[in-house]
C-alpha cells in the first residue's frame, strides 16, 4: 500500500529507469464562489420583475414612450437575471468543478451544494471519488526469461483537479497506460520464483513487490494529479506452455525440502536416543553397535513406508 507522505521519499530508491515527469505548469487552488441560494432568489426575482415590467408596459393606458421604456427595461432585466442564473452550479459530494475564464484556469470548486460563480466562465465536472482500475492479464517474461501471466488492480483518486485536466490529455487513459507499464516493468525486474533464498521473487515476496509497484505507480502518475491508494496483484501464474514443467520443479523442490527436514529431525532423535541410553547406563554400546543402531533408526525414521523388522536370535556379531 502506498502512503501519500512516504511515497515521494521511497520513489528515489526505485529502479532508475522510471521516466522523469515534467514539473506541472498549473496546480489546483480554490475558485471564488458564493452560496447559490441567494443568487437563485435574486435571479428569480429579476425574472419575475422583468416579466411584470413587460406586462405593465403592455397596458393601453400608458403613453407610447413609457410603454416602450417598460417593455425594453423588462426584457433587459429578465435577460440579465437569466444570464446571472447561468453562473449557478450544482456540486455533488465527491465531485469538483474546474473553472475557466476565456481559457484561463480560475480555480476549482470543491464545496458541495449550490454555488455561484462568474456566469461567463466555463465549468468542467471532474470526479474526485475513489476508483478502481484492473489491468488485463498481461503476458511478459520475468527476470529469468520465463513467460508468466499477471494482472493487477490499482485503487486511486484524483487529488489535483487542475493537473488531471490540464497536464495530460486524458487522465483516465493516462492512468490505465501507466499502470500497465509499471506492472510490466516490475515483472521483468524480478523472477517468478527466486533460485536463491536471498533474492526477491514475485510469488515469494508479494508484500515487498506490491509496495515497489505502488511506489513506481506514484512516480508515473503524479504529474496527472493522481494519488495511488493501493495496488495489488490479482493474477500471477506461469504461462500455459511452461506451467507443467515449472510445477514439476516446484514439486521436486518441495520434496527435497521435506526430506531435508525429515533428516534433520531424525538426526536429532537419534542423537537424543544415544545420549539417554548412555546417561541411564541401560546398555553399553561400542562403535560398531552404535553404527548399527544409528543405521536402523535412520531407516525407520526417514523411510517413506513402514519398516519390516528382522529378529536376530543370535548376537549382534552373527
Amino acid at each position: 500500500m502506498d502512503d501519500k507522505n512516504k511515497a515521494p521519499g521511497r520513489a528515489d530508491a526505485l529502479v532508475g529507469d522510471v521516466p522523469e515527469m515534467p514539473e506541472p505548469g498549473v496546480r489546483e487552488f480554490a475558485a471564488r464562489s458564493i452560496g447559490g441560494g441567494l443568487a437563485l432568489l435574486l435571479g428569480l426575482a429579476g425574472l419575475a420583475g422583468g416579466v411584470l415590467m413587460v406586462i405593465a408596459g403592455a397596458s393601453p393606458d400608458l403613453g407610447n414612450g413609457a410603454r416602450a421604456g417598460l417593455i425594453t427595461g423588462g426584457i433587459l432585466v429578465a435577460l440579465a437575471a437569466f444570464l446571472a442564473m447561468c453562473g449557478l452550479n450544482m456540486v455533488a459530494p465527491g465531485e469538483a468543478r474546474v473553472v475557466q475564464l476565456f481559457g484561463r484556469y480560475r480555480g476549482t470548486i470543491r464545496t458541495d451544494g449550490l454555488r455561484w460563480v462568474n456566469p461567463f466562465t466555463s465549468r468542467a465536472k471532474i470526479s474526485t471519488r475513489v476508483r478502481n482500475h484492473e489491468t488485463a492479464v498481461l503476458k511478459v517474461n520475468d527476470a529469468y526469461g520465463n513467460p508468466i501471466e499477471l494482472a493487477a488492480v490499482v485503487v486511486w483518486k484524483v487529488e489535483d483537479t487542475a493537473q488531471a485536466l490540464f497536464e495530460v490529455d486524458d487522465f483516465l487513459e493516462f492512468v490505465s497506460t501507466q499502470t500497465e507499464a509499471a506492472v510490466r516493468h516490475i515483472a521483468i525486474e524480478y523472477p517468478y520464483d527466486a533460485h536463491d533464498e536471498a533474492g526477491l521473487s514475485l510469488r515469494g515476496n508479494a508484500e515487498e513487490i506490491t509496495e515497489k509497484l505502488a511506489v513506481e505507480l506514484h512516480a508515473r502518475v503524479e504529474a496527472a494529479g493522481v494519488h495511488i491508494i493501493e495496488s495489488r496483484f490479482t493474477h500471477l501464474a506461469y504461462a500455459p506452455e511452461i506451467a507443467s514443467a515449472m510445477l514439476q520443479r516446484q514439486q521436486a523442490g518441495a520434496v527435497v525440502a521435506a526430506r531435508r527436514q525429515i533428516v534433520d529431525g531424525a538426526v536429532g532423535m537419534v542423537e537424543a536416543a544415544l545420549d539417554r541410553l548412555t546417561e541411564r547406563d541401560i546398555v553399553e554400546l561400542d562403535s560398531e553397535r552404535k553404527a548399527a543402531m544409528v543405521s536402523n533408526l535412520m531407516v525407520v525414521l526417514c523411510g517413506d513406508r513402514a519398516a519390516q523388522p528382522v529378529l536376530n536370535t543370535g548376537s549382534l556379531y552373527q
